[in-house]
């Protein structure tokens, strides 16, 4: 056997902070998805990591899909962390941990901050028995994580204000801080107005804490690596890797003549390639080739 690929969040950001770029977390929302994601990875030979949204759990539920997920991370070739991504309940983050997830998010964004701040430390305490590490977030994103709502005038949008984030990451011992400034879940209706100061504040207020930049779908290429300089490590991005797989399949439906049988198994597999030549792209991005 080969050596055991699967690395905590911290490991892994670890790597992103010596090499000053972010590590791109992509969510493996079935198997394709997982597929695309490993071997783009790989491929490139950069360290990734694999995430699993609560919220996509009416899609393939965590049971079935996260042993598989945290399979595949140890026979990869390159560091993959495991992660939950958008654990809303202290449960859930439960069975992610007992399944072998090395990260996990907890996120009461949406809560008061007393109350976010009590279920974060619960997380950690929870997570430390395991060995994994712990990302939160504070400020919020507007959207949930699905995408839905609209994106356009979204006023619970909140800016991370870094003194606030300075006493959320003493007091709860978290690895990881998912930061809102200015970015939104799903595709962008306007162009975002992201500010980078919040990042570069939170970073200086917290001893220098990995920051996650979350909604990045859409988001330019100046500003993933003006991100990335101001001290984002760690980038979430399905939407779009999703939507080319959606775009994909919808070519290759295009591409068969009438009389040519449809079978799903051809459809899944263009989609899959789509979605790995998509992260690739946004690998690179994210090591800021």
């Amino acid at each position: 056997m080969g050596k055991n690929m699967l690395v905590t969040l911290k490991e892994v950001l670890k790597i992103a902070e010596e090499k000053k770029i972010a590590v791109g977390a992509f969510n493996a929302a079935n198997l394709e998805s997982l597929q695309a994601v490993i071997t783009a990875a790989e491929e490139l030979n950069l360290p990734v990591i694999m995430q699993f949204a609560q919220c996509h759990e009416p899609w393939v539920p965590l049971a079935l899909i996260g042993p598989i997920m945290v399979a595949e991370a140890k026979k990869a070739s390159v560091p993959v962390c495991v992660h939950l991504d958008h654990g809303e309940t202290l449960d859930y983050l439960e069975k992610a941990l007992e399944i072998g997830f090395t990260g996990i998010m907890y996120d009461g964004s949406v809560l008061p901050y007393a109350e976010n701040l009590k279920n974060t430390k619960r997380a950690v305490e929870m997570a430390a028995k395991t060995g994994a590490c712990v990302e939160a977030e504070l400020g919020s994103m507007g959207k949930r994580e699905s995408g839905a709502g609209d994106a356009d005038g979204d006023d619970t949008k909140i800016y991370t204000d870094p003194q606030k984030a300075k006493e959320f990451v003493e007091a709860s011992g978290i690895d990881a801080l998912a930061c809102s400034f200015g970015t939104t879940h799903g595709i962008y209706l306007s162009a975002p107005r992201l500010d980078f100061d919040v990042v570069k504040n939170v970073r200086a207020m917290t001893n220098d804490i990995p920051v996650v930049m979350h909604g990045g779908s859409g988001v330019s290429r100046e500003d993933y690596h003006a991100a990335i300089r101001a001290g984002v490590r760690k980038i979430n991005y399905f939407t779009y890797m999703d939507k080319a797989g959606g775009n994909a399949a919808a070519e290759y439906l295009k591409s068969l003549r009438a009389e040519e049988p449809l079978f799903f198994s051809s459809v899944s597999m263009a989609a899959r390639d789509a979605m790995k030549e998509n992260v690739k792209e946004a690998m690179k991005m994210f090591a800021l080739e």
